[in-house]
């Protein structure tokens, strides 16, 4: 994988054939594949469950980056694991026992992650930053694609990087909403290493998904 690694989000690509959108992003560039899952309860939007991740799963080799915005996680964990996910990450919001959680995640195999909704502090994050394997930073509220980037959220950005680099531990730092040529830079300046973007890669066709990624990966990773 390249310093810096992107991860498109298929909530923003053609549903009617998302297997060959898929494979479409492989191609063009894609370091990841993130899938996000919304309940209806937790934020307010339905999308995908494990059987839809399941069918999916053959389309690519690339890490399945789950992004579970839904309440309760635990009774699910299992069913995303067997679906081929490959990271899961939660909310600390989304249960009471946000530890137990991430040790249940890792227990399957899978890579635990925190999710930090704009309003979360980055704080939260201290009583389990040794277990982990990621961090991902909503730079917008979640719930629905093609909304403006949080400016607020890059110093949160900054406090968990500091945060990663005194644990020591290899921990991948994203960050997800209205990221495009412009936010992105300065995201990845202020410390993640990881870009969810949807609109920004899926915009103008498969023919344009190559170049899109490209202007999202800065030369400052050469």
């Amino acid at each position: 994988m390249t310093d810096v690694m992107i991860s498109p989000s298929i909530l923003s690509a053609d549903f009617a054939e998302l297997g060959a959108e898929i494979q479409r992003i492989d191609t063009a560039g894609a370091d990841m594949i993130h899938v996000d899952v919304m309940d209806g309860h937790f934020v307010p939007n339905l999308t995908f469950g494990p059987p839809v991740i399941e069918k999916l799963r053959p389309h690519s080799n690339k890490p399945f980056d789950v992004h579970l915005m839904i309440a309760p996680v635990d009774p699910y964990i299992d069913a995303f694991a067997k679906a081929g996910a490959d990271i899961l990450t939660v909310h600390p919001e989304a249960g009471p026992h946000l530890h137990r959680t991430l040790q249940a995640i890792r227990a399957t195999g899978m890579k635990p992650g925190v999710a930090l909704n704009p309003a979360t502090p980055a704080d939260i994050v201290d009583p389990v930053i040794e277990d982990v394997d990621m961090i991902l930073v909503m730079s917008v509220n979640p719930g629905f694609g093609g909304q403006s980037f949080i400016e607020s959220q890059l110093r949160k950005i900054e406090q968990l990087r500091a945060k990663i680099e005194a644990c020591g531990k290899d921990i991948i730092l994203e960050v997800d909403g209205g990221l495009n040529p412009e936010t992105a830079p300065r995201a990845i300046s202020a410390g993640v290493n990881a870009i969810v973007a949807g609109s920004a890669v899926f915009k103008g066709g498969p023919e344009h998904y190559a170049a899109n990624i490209r202007a999202l990966r800065p030369l400052v990773t050469a």
